[in-house]
């Protein structure tokens, strides 16, 4: 089955990281996946969320917006506090950027990492996952030497999507891609090798534990390049 923009079935589409685009954060990431283009920026914010108070320790947070008209069609700001999909996107992310992180250790502080779709084209969280994890090393690497605590800034992690679409299991997948997949997943994993969320779904079909390890296999390798991507941002 040819792919919509050519690409091989285990084809990442064209990636770009671009480190520090916001001036006023403390950590901010510009990254596109194809057509997907996600700004990421991590703000170091003087209080922990209420449960923490008293303890000593940070946390790590983050939140998810799609701008009105980055699909083809707009769409309406959530003016009320974030909806049913926004909010599970937002505590994927979180999860997933925790693991970064070795400690809490860094005072009452909370890191909040905005990641701001600009541009849709499939696979947004897991874009804004990949960038997230850049704009919070920055941020954290900042907030040691501004209060001389730890870095807590300890592995990298990455995501990508993945789905069975025409019986062809394909990486990275295009919202065209994504809309005819008869299974689909997100990938999460920190650096080397450790999986931090797997989301699978059979949107039009079941599938099979042989189908659900090559999709593994497919998020692991482009997970991989990923990294290779990052570290040469940041210089790890």
């Amino acid at each position: 089955m040819k792919r919509h923009d050519g690409r091989g079935v285990d084809a990442l589409r064209p990636v770009t990281l671009e480190r520090g685009t916001n001036p006023y954060a403390e950590g901010s990431c510009l990254v596109r996946m194809g057509g997907t283009l996600v700004s990421c920026t991590a703000s170091v914010e003087d209080r922990p969320p209420g449960w923490r108070r008293g303890t000593g320790l940070g946390w790590i947070t983050a939140e998810y917006a799609m701008l009105p008209r980055a699909t083809t069609e707009r769409t309406r700001r959530e003016r009320n506090g974030p909806g049913g999909r926004t909010a599970e996107i937002q505590r994927l992310i979180g999860r997933s950027l925790r693991a970064t992180v070795k400690t809490f250790e860094f005072g009452e502080r909370t890191i909040r990492v905005d990641c701001d779709v600009l541009q849709a084209d499939g696979g947004t969280r897991t874009a804004a996952i990949t960038g997230g994890a850049v704009a919070l090393a920055d941020a954290c690497a900042w907030m040691a030497k501004e209060f001389n605590v730890p870095d807590p800034f300890d592995r990298l992690v990455a995501a990508v999507s993945v789905g069975v679409v025409g019986g062809k299991a394909m990486l990275d997948l295009c919202y065209a891609e994504d809309k005819e997949a008869d299974v689909d997943a997100n990938v999460v994993i920190a650096e080397p090798d450790r999986f931090v969320e797997v989301q699978s779904t059979g949107e039009n079909a079941t599938f099979d534990r042989p189908q659900l390890d090559a999709l593994l296999d497919l998020a692991a390798a482009g997970i991989g390049s990923l990294f290779v991507e990052q570290r040469k941002l940041l210089g790890r």
